[in-house]
């Protein structure tokens, strides 16, 4: 579900016409709508509420401020892969009690800030990093609070890219040692493993990997219980899929039927870092055509929105919707499916402006013919879309704006050709 719809052919995001954000905030723009973060982020804690599950917000996914804020405000916590996003989490208005610290390669300042902060967990992806952290706990006389993450080693489920628990990827502990490397910890005084944690890669279409995954977790827990730790924890990540294309995505309440029944056997605290689950379907990218060209029996549209605004199609081929902001009488208002033919459309590619051939946002794409100056809504864009943005080209980032009814404001002001020189400047010589 979502809050973008037309009315009369044209797109309006909640109650506010999205060529009125584009005019007053320009384009490229990311466009969030509060009313869809907010009943995404209710449909986990209603699907898992039996559990009191502990929701943490993946910040990796779209760290705004004004966003996690917005989920701090509706009882959410946060899962921050680095030092930057727990500083993010804390500045959101969040307390350590409520993050949990993951990824491959924590810092020992990292390791050291996060501890300084009492984080809830750390997710501990391998052996050399459980001793460093004990390390780092035993300087400051700390204990740390470990859920040790294991790669279950399961069937792949989405894109090579972002599938983080077949065997060999660098997540994890692998499901055959992870028992050893827990006996070899068993009394430290500097180390508490209290949890399991368990991500399995992301975006997952079907609830039956989590099934699988908690038949492994069960085993697991109940092995480390017998080594003498007390596991109180099952962290089970995030990864729950979206809709991209049509409407294949999963409701909460299909994963929570996979994953309750695990968390009722182990007696353990539920843990759950959805990210894009809540922003990704809550967002979109609006761009303004700035040219069209035909060469070689190819029809562009080449629109100010470029690979360095959304990298998604180009690095994970991934598919999002496009469609324009206000489409004619001559194609339909909004295409139920968006790969099928299309009246009144032909295949178009959807580039920007980057001087790179995977400089793209879609491939042959049916579409109406477009003109200079029409605008053009990229669906499904408010997972790894402005957070993944970089200034390649030296091209300055977009805004973005959360709308909420009739209302919408400014959370990240466009960049200026100052801000691509500012940590630099003041190294010239």
């Amino acid at each position: 579900m979502d809050h973008f719809a037309y009315r009369n052919r044209e797109l309006f995001c909640e109650d506010v016409p999205v060529q009125e954000l584009a005019e007053t905030y320009g384009t490229p723009l990311y466009v969030y709508s509060e009313a869809t973060l907010v009943h995404h982020l209710t449909q986990i804690q209603n699907a898992f509420a039996s559990a009191n599950p502990i929701i943490c917000y993946s910040v990796k996914t779209n760290g705004n401020l004004s966003i996690c804020s917005l989920m701090a405000k509706h009882g959410s916590g946060f899962d921050v892969t680095s030092g930057g996003e727990l500083y993010k989490a804390l500045h959101a208005g969040s307390t350590g009690s409520k993050i949990v610290f993951a990824g491959v390669g924590k810092t020992d300042a990292e390791m050291k800030y996060a501890l300084e902060n009492d984080v809830f967990l750390f997710n501990v992806e391998s052996e050399a990093e459980l001793h460093a952290l004990g390390a780092v706990a035993k300087s400051l006389g700390k204990v740390a609070p470990v859920a040790l993450r294991v790669n279950p080693d399961l069937p792949p489920k989405t894109h090579a890219k972002t599938d983080t628990s077949v065997k060999g990827v660098k997540f994890g502990l692998d499901i055959d040692t992870v028992l050893e490397v827990a006996e070899r910890v068993v009394g430290h005084p500097n180390i508490g493993i209290v949890g399991l944690h368990m991500h399995l890669g992301s975006p997952i279409l079907s609830a039956e990997p989590y099934r699988k995954g908690g038949e492994k977790a069960i085993q697991l827990i109940n092995a480390l219980r017998k080594q003498g730790h007390a596991i109180k924890y099952l962290n089970m990540g995030g990864g729950f899929g979206i809709h991209y294309r049509k409407l294949e995505a999963l409701p909460a309440t299909a994963f929570a039927e996979a994953i309750l029944p695990v968390v009722e056997e182990t007696g353990c605290r539920l843990v759950l870092e959805p990210g894009r689950f809540i922003v990704g379907n809550a967002g979109l990218l609006v761009s303004r055509v700035i040219f069209t060209k035909e060469t070689g029996g190819k029809h562009y549209v080449i629109q100010d929105a470029a690979m360095n605004d959304l990298i998604r199609p180009t690095l994970y081929d991934s598919f999002h919707r496009i469609w324009p902001v206000h489409p004619d009488a001559t194609v339909p208002e909004r295409p139920e499916d968006f790969e099928a033919e299309i009246a009144g459309t032909r295949m178009q590619d959807v580039v920007g402006p980057v001087c790179e051939s995977g400089d793209y946002l879609a491939k042959g794409r049916n579409l109406p013919e477009m003109k200079r100056g029409d605008l053009l809504a990229v669906f499904s864009a408010g997972a790894y879309g402005m957070s993944m943005s970089s200034n390649y080209n030296a091209r300055v980032r977009a805004a973005e704006v959360l709308v909420t009814g009739r209302t919408h404001r400014l959370i990240r002001r466009r960049e200026t050709f100052r801000d691509l020189v500012a940590c630099e400047e003041d190294c010239l010589t």
